[in-house]
Protein backbone atom coordinates (compact mmCIF):
# COMPACT_ATOMS: atom_id res chain seq x y z
CA UNK A 1 0.00 0.00 0.00
CA UNK A 2 1.23 3.40 -0.92
CA UNK A 3 2.55 5.72 1.71
CA UNK A 4 -0.30 8.59 2.49
CA UNK A 5 2.48 11.18 3.65
CA UNK A 6 3.42 12.12 -0.11
CA UNK A 7 0.24 13.39 -0.65
CA UNK A 8 0.07 15.92 1.88
CA UNK A 9 1.10 19.55 0.61
CA UNK A 10 3.55 21.54 2.05
CA UNK A 11 0.77 23.92 3.77
CA UNK A 12 0.19 23.91 7.70
CA UNK A 13 -3.22 24.84 7.42
CA UNK A 14 -4.94 23.30 10.13
CA UNK A 15 -7.60 21.83 7.74
CA UNK A 16 -4.91 19.19 6.78
CA UNK A 17 -4.82 15.91 8.34
CA UNK A 18 -1.67 13.62 8.45
CA UNK A 19 -3.21 10.38 7.08
CA UNK A 20 -6.46 10.48 4.84
CA UNK A 21 -9.71 9.53 6.08
CA UNK A 22 -10.43 5.61 4.93
CA UNK A 23 -14.11 6.06 4.26
CA UNK A 24 -16.42 8.68 3.07
CA UNK A 25 -18.35 8.85 5.91
CA UNK A 26 -15.45 10.15 7.73
CA UNK A 27 -14.99 12.61 5.02
CA UNK A 28 -18.31 14.23 6.35
CA UNK A 29 -17.46 13.37 10.14
CA UNK A 30 -14.68 15.91 9.67
CA UNK A 31 -15.78 18.06 7.23
CA UNK A 32 -18.89 19.19 9.16
CA UNK A 33 -17.66 18.81 12.51
CA UNK A 34 -17.46 22.71 13.01
CA UNK A 35 -19.96 24.13 10.34
CA UNK A 36 -23.58 23.10 12.06
CA UNK A 37 -25.44 26.04 10.10
CA UNK A 38 -24.83 25.11 6.90
CA UNK A 39 -26.09 21.86 7.37
CA UNK A 40 -28.86 22.68 9.14
CA UNK A 41 -30.69 25.19 7.10
CA UNK A 42 -29.77 22.47 3.78
CA UNK A 43 -31.42 20.04 6.30
CA UNK A 44 -34.13 22.20 6.91
CA UNK A 45 -35.20 23.02 3.31
CA UNK A 46 -35.00 19.50 2.24
CA UNK A 47 -37.20 18.11 5.18
CA UNK A 48 -40.11 20.97 4.87
CA UNK A 49 -41.24 18.58 1.58
CA UNK A 50 -42.75 16.57 4.41
CA UNK A 51 -45.11 18.97 5.30
CA UNK A 52 -46.66 19.02 1.96
CA UNK A 53 -46.22 14.86 2.01
CA UNK A 54 -48.18 14.94 5.14
CA UNK A 55 -50.92 17.09 3.61
CA UNK A 56 -51.54 15.01 0.72
CA UNK A 57 -51.61 12.00 2.34
CA UNK A 58 -54.54 12.71 4.68
CA UNK A 59 -56.51 15.31 2.31
CA UNK A 60 -59.11 12.77 2.20
CA UNK A 61 -60.17 12.38 5.50
CA UNK A 62 -62.03 16.04 4.58
CA UNK A 63 -62.73 15.54 1.25
CA UNK A 64 -63.93 12.78 0.71
CA UNK A 65 -65.71 12.63 3.93
CA UNK A 66 -69.48 11.09 4.61
CA UNK A 67 -71.48 14.44 4.89
CA UNK A 68 -74.37 14.46 7.55
CA UNK A 69 -77.89 15.06 6.45
CA UNK A 70 -81.73 15.89 8.26
CA UNK A 71 -85.16 15.13 7.21
CA UNK A 72 -86.80 18.31 5.57
CA UNK A 73 -90.26 16.88 6.31
CA UNK A 74 -92.31 17.64 9.79
CA UNK A 75 -94.01 15.49 11.38
CA UNK A 76 -93.53 12.57 8.88
CA UNK A 77 -93.58 8.54 8.79
CA UNK A 78 -90.58 7.77 6.13
CA UNK A 79 -87.34 9.62 7.31
CA UNK A 80 -85.77 9.19 10.34
CA UNK A 81 -82.12 10.46 11.70
CA UNK A 82 -81.72 6.20 11.57
CA UNK A 83 -83.13 6.01 7.92
CA UNK A 84 -81.04 4.52 5.22
CA UNK A 85 -80.53 7.24 3.20
CA UNK A 86 -80.51 5.15 -0.01
CA UNK A 87 -83.97 3.91 1.13
CA UNK A 88 -85.43 7.82 1.46
CA UNK A 89 -87.12 9.46 -1.63
CA UNK A 90 -84.42 12.86 -2.29
CA UNK A 91 -87.84 14.67 -1.29
CA UNK A 92 -87.81 13.87 1.92
CA UNK A 93 -84.10 14.66 3.16
CA UNK A 94 -81.29 17.03 2.45
CA UNK A 95 -77.35 17.57 3.22
CA UNK A 96 -76.35 19.48 6.70
CA UNK A 97 -73.75 21.69 4.43
CA UNK A 98 -73.70 22.75 0.90
CA UNK A 99 -73.40 19.57 -1.87
CA UNK A 100 -70.33 20.61 -2.76
CA UNK A 101 -68.49 20.23 0.63
CA UNK A 102 -67.52 17.02 0.15
CA UNK A 103 -67.34 14.42 -2.92
CA UNK A 104 -69.67 12.45 -1.82
CA UNK A 105 -72.45 14.62 -2.13
CA UNK A 106 -70.85 17.00 -5.19
CA UNK A 107 -70.53 13.68 -7.09
CA UNK A 108 -73.90 11.64 -5.43
CA UNK A 109 -72.27 9.00 -4.36
CA UNK A 110 -73.96 8.71 -1.16
CA UNK A 111 -75.68 5.14 -2.43
CA UNK A 112 -73.07 4.22 -4.34
CA UNK A 113 -70.33 0.49 -3.48
CA UNK A 114 -67.97 0.81 -0.75
CA UNK A 115 -65.69 0.45 -3.87
CA UNK A 116 -66.60 2.95 -5.54
CA UNK A 117 -66.52 5.87 -2.31
CA UNK A 118 -62.71 4.53 -1.06
CA UNK A 119 -61.48 4.54 -4.84
CA UNK A 120 -60.17 8.16 -4.80
CA UNK A 121 -58.02 7.20 -1.74
CA UNK A 122 -57.20 3.85 -2.33
CA UNK A 123 -56.30 5.08 -5.82
CA UNK A 124 -53.82 7.99 -4.09
CA UNK A 125 -51.83 4.59 -2.29
CA UNK A 126 -51.96 2.75 -5.32
CA UNK A 127 -49.60 5.33 -6.98
CA UNK A 128 -47.71 5.79 -3.74
CA UNK A 129 -47.03 1.60 -4.36
CA UNK A 130 -46.26 2.16 -8.29
CA UNK A 131 -44.71 5.25 -7.78
CA UNK A 132 -42.00 4.13 -5.19
CA UNK A 133 -41.04 0.95 -7.52
CA UNK A 134 -40.33 2.97 -11.07
CA UNK A 135 -38.89 6.55 -9.23
CA UNK A 136 -37.54 5.37 -6.55
CA UNK A 137 -34.12 3.62 -8.10
CA UNK A 138 -33.32 6.80 -9.80
CA UNK A 139 -32.25 8.64 -6.77
CA UNK A 140 -29.70 6.17 -6.47
CA UNK A 141 -28.53 5.94 -10.41
CA UNK A 142 -29.40 8.60 -12.83
CA UNK A 143 -31.44 11.64 -11.25
CA UNK A 144 -29.83 12.20 -7.87
CA UNK A 145 -31.41 12.82 -4.10
CA UNK A 146 -31.97 16.70 -5.21
CA UNK A 147 -33.82 16.25 -8.50
CA UNK A 148 -35.78 13.16 -7.40
CA UNK A 149 -37.38 15.46 -4.64
CA UNK A 150 -37.91 18.19 -6.95
CA UNK A 151 -39.90 15.85 -9.30
CA UNK A 152 -41.67 13.99 -7.20
CA UNK A 153 -42.97 16.96 -4.94
CA UNK A 154 -43.55 19.17 -7.85
CA UNK A 155 -45.34 16.10 -9.53
CA UNK A 156 -47.39 15.55 -6.62
CA UNK A 157 -48.26 19.44 -5.98
CA UNK A 158 -49.55 20.24 -9.66
CA UNK A 159 -51.55 16.29 -9.86
CA UNK A 160 -53.27 17.98 -6.47
CA UNK A 161 -54.09 21.68 -7.82
CA UNK A 162 -55.97 19.92 -11.35
CA UNK A 163 -57.76 17.60 -9.04
CA UNK A 164 -59.74 20.42 -7.82
CA UNK A 165 -60.86 20.49 -11.38
CA UNK A 166 -62.50 17.13 -11.67
CA UNK A 167 -65.76 16.97 -13.02
CA UNK A 168 -66.83 12.98 -11.70
CA UNK A 169 -65.25 10.44 -9.17
CA UNK A 170 -63.47 8.73 -12.00
CA UNK A 171 -60.74 11.88 -12.92
CA UNK A 172 -61.01 12.45 -9.55
CA UNK A 173 -59.42 9.14 -8.87
CA UNK A 174 -57.29 9.14 -11.81
CA UNK A 175 -55.15 12.56 -10.49
CA UNK A 176 -55.08 10.87 -6.77
CA UNK A 177 -53.61 8.20 -8.18
CA UNK A 178 -50.55 10.71 -10.46
CA UNK A 179 -50.45 12.72 -7.41
CA UNK A 180 -49.59 9.60 -5.19
CA UNK A 181 -47.63 8.21 -8.07
CA UNK A 182 -45.31 11.81 -7.50
CA UNK A 183 -45.45 11.38 -3.91
CA UNK A 184 -43.87 7.72 -3.45
CA UNK A 185 -40.22 9.21 -3.08
CA UNK A 186 -40.68 12.42 -1.69
CA UNK A 187 -39.95 11.35 2.06
CA UNK A 188 -36.86 8.93 0.82
CA UNK A 189 -35.03 11.40 -0.93
CA UNK A 190 -35.82 14.53 1.99
CA UNK A 191 -34.64 11.57 4.61
CA UNK A 192 -31.57 10.12 3.03
CA UNK A 193 -30.57 13.42 1.30
CA UNK A 194 -30.74 15.49 4.87
CA UNK A 195 -28.93 12.67 6.60
CA UNK A 196 -26.37 11.64 4.36
CA UNK A 197 -24.89 15.46 4.76
CA UNK A 198 -24.75 15.79 8.41
CA UNK A 199 -22.61 14.34 10.68
CA UNK A 200 -23.08 10.73 12.76
CA UNK A 201 -24.25 12.59 15.85
CA UNK A 202 -26.61 14.53 14.38
CA UNK A 203 -27.85 11.94 11.79
CA UNK A 204 -30.84 10.60 13.79
CA UNK A 205 -32.42 13.86 14.83
CA UNK A 206 -32.30 15.45 11.32
CA UNK A 207 -34.50 12.55 10.33
CA UNK A 208 -36.55 13.00 13.11
CA UNK A 209 -37.03 16.71 12.14
CA UNK A 210 -38.58 15.45 8.15
CA UNK A 211 -40.83 13.49 10.58
CA UNK A 212 -42.10 16.60 12.42
CA UNK A 213 -41.94 18.38 9.20
CA UNK A 214 -45.00 15.63 8.05
CA UNK A 215 -47.25 16.20 11.38
CA UNK A 216 -47.23 20.00 11.08
CA UNK A 217 -48.49 18.99 7.59
CA UNK A 218 -50.87 16.38 8.80
CA UNK A 219 -52.02 19.18 12.02
CA UNK A 220 -52.52 21.95 9.30
CA UNK A 221 -55.57 20.31 7.79
CA UNK A 222 -58.00 20.12 10.50
CA UNK A 223 -57.57 24.04 10.61
CA UNK A 224 -57.94 24.47 7.10
CA UNK A 225 -60.61 21.97 6.63
CA UNK A 226 -62.54 23.84 9.03
CA UNK A 227 -62.18 27.03 7.71
CA UNK A 228 -63.17 26.13 4.55
CA UNK A 229 -65.98 23.66 6.42
CA UNK A 230 -68.90 25.29 4.33
CA UNK A 231 -66.69 26.24 0.89
CA UNK A 232 -66.23 23.74 -1.48
CA UNK A 233 -63.80 20.19 -1.50
CA UNK A 234 -61.50 21.94 -4.40
CA UNK A 235 -60.54 24.69 -1.98
CA UNK A 236 -58.53 22.45 0.13
CA UNK A 237 -56.60 21.04 -3.16
CA UNK A 238 -55.60 24.60 -4.16
CA UNK A 239 -54.50 25.72 -0.25
CA UNK A 240 -52.48 22.49 -0.52
CA UNK A 241 -50.73 22.63 -3.72
CA UNK A 242 -50.43 25.86 -4.39
CA UNK A 243 -47.80 26.31 -1.62
CA UNK A 244 -46.15 22.94 -2.29
CA UNK A 245 -45.73 24.40 -6.23
CA UNK A 246 -43.96 27.39 -4.80
CA UNK A 247 -41.27 25.28 -2.51
CA UNK A 248 -40.42 22.34 -5.43
CA UNK A 249 -39.28 25.58 -7.28
CA UNK A 250 -36.99 26.27 -4.10
CA UNK A 251 -35.93 23.28 -3.69
CA UNK A 252 -34.35 22.80 -7.60
CA UNK A 253 -32.62 26.17 -7.30
CA UNK A 254 -31.19 26.32 -3.86
CA UNK A 255 -31.06 22.44 -2.24
CA UNK A 256 -27.51 20.82 -2.92
CA UNK A 257 -26.94 16.99 -3.73
CA UNK A 258 -25.24 14.41 -1.44
CA UNK A 259 -21.68 14.57 -1.38
CA UNK A 260 -22.01 10.62 -0.81
CA UNK A 261 -23.99 10.53 -3.64
CA UNK A 262 -21.89 12.15 -6.16
CA UNK A 263 -19.02 11.11 -5.01
CA UNK A 264 -20.56 7.20 -5.59
CA UNK A 265 -21.28 8.53 -8.93
CA UNK A 266 -17.77 9.41 -9.76
CA UNK A 267 -18.56 13.07 -9.91
CA UNK A 268 -15.41 14.13 -7.62
CA UNK A 269 -15.76 17.98 -8.13
CA UNK A 270 -18.84 18.60 -7.57
CA UNK A 271 -18.89 16.48 -4.32
CA UNK A 272 -15.77 18.43 -3.09
CA UNK A 273 -17.70 21.70 -4.02
CA UNK A 274 -20.78 20.65 -2.06
CA UNK A 275 -18.46 19.78 0.88
CA UNK A 276 -17.31 23.19 0.35
CA UNK A 277 -20.53 25.15 1.21
CA UNK A 278 -21.06 22.71 4.04
CA UNK A 279 -17.95 23.20 5.75
CA UNK A 280 -16.35 25.51 5.19
CA UNK A 281 -13.29 24.09 3.81
CA UNK A 282 -10.87 24.79 0.73
CA UNK A 283 -10.91 22.35 -1.90
CA UNK A 284 -6.76 21.26 -1.14
CA UNK A 285 -7.94 19.90 1.98
CA UNK A 286 -11.05 18.18 0.57
CA UNK A 287 -9.32 16.80 -2.08
CA UNK A 288 -6.68 15.24 -0.02
CA UNK A 289 -9.30 14.07 2.59
CA UNK A 290 -11.12 12.24 -0.90
CA UNK A 291 -7.33 11.11 -2.14
CA UNK A 292 -7.20 7.93 0.00
CA UNK A 293 -10.86 6.83 -1.08
CA UNK A 294 -11.29 5.09 -4.55
CA UNK A 295 -14.08 5.73 -6.51
CA UNK A 296 -16.62 3.35 -6.33
CA UNK A 297 -17.33 0.43 -9.05
CA UNK A 298 -21.00 0.86 -8.85
CA UNK A 299 -20.77 4.28 -10.20
CA UNK A 300 -20.19 2.65 -13.89
CA UNK A 301 -23.99 0.92 -13.50
CA UNK A 302 -26.52 3.75 -14.00
CA UNK A 303 -30.07 2.49 -15.66
CA UNK A 304 -33.42 2.29 -14.09
CA UNK A 305 -33.37 -0.53 -11.83
CA UNK A 306 -29.53 -0.80 -11.29
CA UNK A 307 -30.00 -0.17 -7.37
CA UNK A 308 -32.66 -2.89 -6.77
CA UNK A 309 -30.78 -5.07 -8.85
CA UNK A 310 -27.81 -4.60 -6.23
CA UNK A 311 -29.84 -4.95 -3.77
CA UNK A 312 -31.88 -8.06 -4.46
CA UNK A 313 -28.95 -9.85 -5.76
CA UNK A 314 -27.16 -9.97 -2.47
CA UNK A 315 -29.13 -12.37 -0.18
CA UNK A 316 -28.37 -10.85 3.04
CA UNK A 317 -29.96 -7.96 1.15
CA UNK A 318 -33.02 -9.29 0.19
CA UNK A 319 -33.88 -10.89 3.07
CA UNK A 320 -33.07 -7.76 5.16
CA UNK A 321 -34.99 -5.59 2.78
CA UNK A 322 -38.34 -8.43 2.95
CA UNK A 323 -37.89 -8.47 6.96
CA UNK A 324 -37.93 -4.12 6.63
CA UNK A 325 -40.84 -4.45 4.13
CA UNK A 326 -43.18 -6.61 6.25
CA UNK A 327 -42.96 -4.80 9.50
CA UNK A 328 -43.36 -1.35 7.64
CA UNK A 329 -46.43 -3.24 6.36
CA UNK A 330 -48.10 -3.87 10.00
CA UNK A 331 -46.90 -0.54 11.35
CA UNK A 332 -48.62 1.08 7.71
CA UNK A 333 -51.59 -0.69 8.57
CA UNK A 334 -52.13 1.55 12.22
CA UNK A 335 -50.22 4.44 11.18
CA UNK A 336 -52.72 5.32 7.74
CA UNK A 337 -55.33 3.17 8.79
CA UNK A 338 -56.73 4.86 12.24
CA UNK A 339 -56.31 8.43 10.82
CA UNK A 340 -58.36 7.59 7.35
CA UNK A 341 -60.80 5.59 9.77
CA UNK A 342 -61.03 7.61 13.10
CA UNK A 343 -64.31 9.41 11.61
CA UNK A 344 -66.06 5.97 12.12
CA UNK A 345 -65.83 6.11 16.03
CA UNK A 346 -68.34 8.49 15.97
CA UNK A 347 -65.96 11.65 17.48
CA UNK A 348 -66.36 14.86 15.68
CA UNK A 349 -63.98 14.83 12.08
CA UNK A 350 -62.09 18.06 13.31
CA UNK A 351 -61.25 17.35 16.45
CA UNK A 352 -60.62 13.60 15.85
CA UNK A 353 -58.00 14.14 13.55
CA UNK A 354 -56.41 17.11 15.07
CA UNK A 355 -55.68 14.55 18.49
CA UNK A 356 -53.89 12.12 15.96
CA UNK A 357 -51.81 14.70 14.40
CA UNK A 358 -51.10 16.31 17.89
CA UNK A 359 -49.86 12.64 19.06
CA UNK A 360 -47.13 12.95 16.34
CA UNK A 361 -45.75 15.92 17.97
CA UNK A 362 -44.32 14.34 21.55
CA UNK A 363 -43.89 11.37 19.61
CA UNK A 364 -41.49 12.50 17.30
CA UNK A 365 -39.95 15.14 20.56
CA UNK A 366 -39.55 11.78 21.88
CA UNK A 367 -37.38 10.04 19.05
CA UNK A 368 -35.56 13.40 18.57
CA UNK A 369 -34.31 13.39 22.23
CA UNK A 370 -34.06 9.43 22.40
CA UNK A 371 -32.69 7.75 19.63
CA UNK A 372 -29.53 8.23 20.09
CA UNK A 373 -29.70 6.28 23.25
CA UNK A 374 -31.92 3.85 22.39
CA UNK A 375 -31.13 0.54 20.35
CA UNK A 376 -32.91 0.25 17.24
CA UNK A 377 -34.86 -3.69 17.44
CA UNK A 378 -36.26 -3.43 21.17
CA UNK A 379 -37.43 0.01 20.73
CA UNK A 380 -39.37 -0.91 17.60
CA UNK A 381 -40.20 -4.09 18.80
CA UNK A 382 -41.19 -2.40 21.97
CA UNK A 383 -43.59 0.49 19.83
CA UNK A 384 -45.31 -2.27 17.66
CA UNK A 385 -46.31 -4.68 20.43
CA UNK A 386 -48.14 -1.34 22.14
CA UNK A 387 -50.00 -0.30 19.42
CA UNK A 388 -51.17 -3.60 18.86
CA UNK A 389 -52.57 -3.83 22.21
CA UNK A 390 -54.09 -1.16 22.63
CA UNK A 391 -55.71 -1.29 19.04
CA UNK A 392 -57.16 -4.50 19.85
CA UNK A 393 -58.57 -3.32 22.94
CA UNK A 394 -60.23 -0.46 21.33
CA UNK A 395 -62.21 -3.62 19.85
CA UNK A 396 -62.82 -5.24 23.43
CA UNK A 397 -64.04 -1.45 24.74
CA UNK A 398 -67.67 -1.18 25.02
CA UNK A 399 -69.08 1.31 22.36
CA UNK A 400 -70.40 3.16 25.01
CA UNK A 401 -67.04 4.17 26.51
CA UNK A 402 -66.53 6.75 23.41
CA UNK A 403 -63.78 8.72 25.24
CA UNK A 404 -61.59 5.34 26.40
CA UNK A 405 -61.81 4.00 22.70
CA UNK A 406 -60.55 6.91 21.33
CA UNK A 407 -58.11 7.47 23.71
CA UNK A 408 -56.60 3.69 23.41
CA UNK A 409 -56.98 4.94 19.11
CA UNK A 410 -54.82 7.75 20.18
CA UNK A 411 -52.08 5.73 22.13
CA UNK A 412 -51.94 2.88 19.62
CA UNK A 413 -51.30 5.64 16.38
CA UNK A 414 -48.88 7.30 18.72
CA UNK A 415 -46.90 4.14 18.96
CA UNK A 416 -46.90 3.28 15.40
CA UNK A 417 -45.84 6.63 14.27
CA UNK A 418 -42.84 6.11 16.97
CA UNK A 419 -41.95 2.92 15.18
CA UNK A 420 -42.97 4.44 11.51
CA UNK A 421 -40.14 6.75 12.76
CA UNK A 422 -37.49 4.65 14.08
CA UNK A 423 -37.88 2.13 11.31
CA UNK A 424 -37.00 4.70 8.91
CA UNK A 425 -34.00 5.64 10.68
CA UNK A 426 -33.00 2.00 10.76
CA UNK A 427 -33.27 1.65 7.60
CA UNK A 428 -30.75 3.87 6.57
CA UNK A 429 -28.91 2.46 8.79
CA UNK A 430 -28.59 -1.13 7.64
CA UNK A 431 -27.69 -0.19 4.22
CA UNK A 432 -25.53 1.20 2.30
CA UNK A 433 -25.06 4.59 -0.06
CA UNK A 434 -25.17 2.96 -3.61
CA UNK A 435 -29.00 1.59 -2.77
CA UNK A 436 -29.97 3.41 0.65
CA UNK A 437 -32.48 5.05 -1.04
CA UNK A 438 -33.91 2.27 -2.70
CA UNK A 439 -34.11 0.50 0.33
CA UNK A 440 -35.86 3.09 2.34
CA UNK A 441 -38.37 3.47 -0.39
CA UNK A 442 -38.75 -0.53 -0.38
CA UNK A 443 -39.56 0.11 3.32
CA UNK A 444 -42.27 3.01 2.35
CA UNK A 445 -43.25 0.50 -0.38
CA UNK A 446 -44.32 -1.65 2.64
CA UNK A 447 -45.98 1.33 4.97
CA UNK A 448 -48.12 2.27 1.85
CA UNK A 449 -49.23 -1.52 0.90
CA UNK A 450 -50.54 -1.45 4.69
CA UNK A 451 -52.25 1.62 3.92
CA UNK A 452 -54.07 0.19 0.90
CA UNK A 453 -55.15 -3.29 3.37
CA UNK A 454 -56.41 -1.12 6.22
CA UNK A 455 -58.66 1.16 3.74
CA UNK A 456 -60.38 -1.80 2.26
CA UNK A 457 -60.75 -3.82 5.41
CA UNK A 458 -62.77 -1.23 7.08
CA UNK A 459 -64.47 -0.18 3.70
CA UNK A 460 -67.83 0.30 3.53
CA UNK A 461 -70.94 1.63 5.54
CA UNK A 462 -71.92 -1.04 7.29
CA UNK A 463 -68.59 -0.54 9.67
CA UNK A 464 -67.24 -3.41 11.90
CA UNK A 465 -64.81 -2.33 14.55
CA UNK A 466 -63.32 -5.76 14.40
CA UNK A 467 -62.56 -5.16 10.46
CA UNK A 468 -59.91 -2.60 11.67
CA UNK A 469 -59.25 -1.53 14.92
CA UNK A 470 -58.90 -5.46 15.81
CA UNK A 471 -57.24 -6.78 12.65
CA UNK A 472 -55.08 -3.28 12.51
CA UNK A 473 -53.61 -5.25 16.49
CA UNK A 474 -53.14 -8.48 15.32
CA UNK A 475 -51.26 -7.81 12.06
CA UNK A 476 -48.97 -5.17 13.61
CA UNK A 477 -47.81 -7.79 16.43
CA UNK A 478 -47.16 -10.35 13.89
CA UNK A 479 -45.60 -8.62 11.78
CA UNK A 480 -43.39 -6.44 14.62
CA UNK A 481 -41.91 -10.28 15.60
CA UNK A 482 -39.58 -10.35 12.42
CA UNK A 483 -37.53 -7.57 13.73
CA UNK A 484 -35.80 -10.18 16.00
CA UNK A 485 -34.07 -11.34 12.86
CA UNK A 486 -32.49 -8.01 12.08
CA UNK A 487 -28.71 -6.95 13.42
CA UNK A 488 -28.52 -3.92 15.62
CA UNK A 489 -27.28 -0.65 14.19
CA UNK A 490 -26.90 2.05 16.93
CA UNK A 491 -23.94 3.93 16.84
CA UNK A 492 -22.51 2.75 13.29
CA UNK A 493 -21.11 4.63 10.76
CA UNK A 494 -22.62 4.53 7.32
CA UNK A 495 -21.17 2.01 4.48
CA UNK A 496 -21.12 3.33 0.93
CA UNK A 497 -20.82 -0.35 -0.93
CA UNK A 498 -22.25 -3.15 -0.69
CA UNK A 499 -18.44 -4.96 -0.17
CA UNK A 500 -17.55 -2.03 2.27
CA UNK A 501 -20.92 -3.42 4.16
CA UNK A 502 -20.06 -6.88 4.32
CA UNK A 503 -16.47 -6.09 6.16
CA UNK A 504 -17.75 -4.30 8.33
CA UNK A 505 -20.42 -6.61 9.66
CA UNK A 506 -17.93 -9.90 9.18
CA UNK A 507 -15.79 -7.73 11.33
CA UNK A 508 -18.31 -6.46 13.57
CA UNK A 509 -19.31 -10.11 14.06
CA UNK A 510 -15.85 -11.29 15.27
CA UNK A 511 -15.22 -8.73 17.20
CA UNK A 512 -18.33 -9.31 19.27
CA UNK A 513 -17.35 -13.04 19.27
CA UNK A 514 -13.64 -12.36 20.56
CA UNK A 515 -15.20 -10.08 23.56
CA UNK A 516 -18.15 -12.55 24.34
Amino acid sequence: MADPTPLLPHSTSSDLISTPPISLDSVIERVTANSAWPQLLQAFLVSLSWFFDGQQTFITVYTDAEPTWHCTEHPNTTCRPTSNICDLSTSTWAWDKPSYTTIISDFNLQCATPLISCLPASSFFFGCLLGGFVLATLADSSLGRRNLLFLSCFTMCVASLITAFSTNVIVYAAWRFVSGFGRASVGACALVLSTEIVSRKLRGRIGIAGFLCFSFGFLSLPGIAYVNRYSSWRTLYVWTSVPGISYSVLVFFFASESPKWLFTRGRKDEAVATLGRLGHNNNSSLNLYLSGIPLLEESQEVNLFSSLKILFEKKWAFRRTLALMVVGFGIGMVYYGMPLRVGNLGFNIYLSLTFNALSEIPSFALVFFFIGKWNRKSSLLTFMMISGVCSIMCVVVSSKWKALQIGLEIVSFFSANTAFSIIMVYTLELFPTCVRNSATSMVRQGLVLGGIFSLVISAGRNYNEFLSYGVFGVVIICCGVLVLSLPETKGLALCDTMDEQERKEVADSINTIMLN
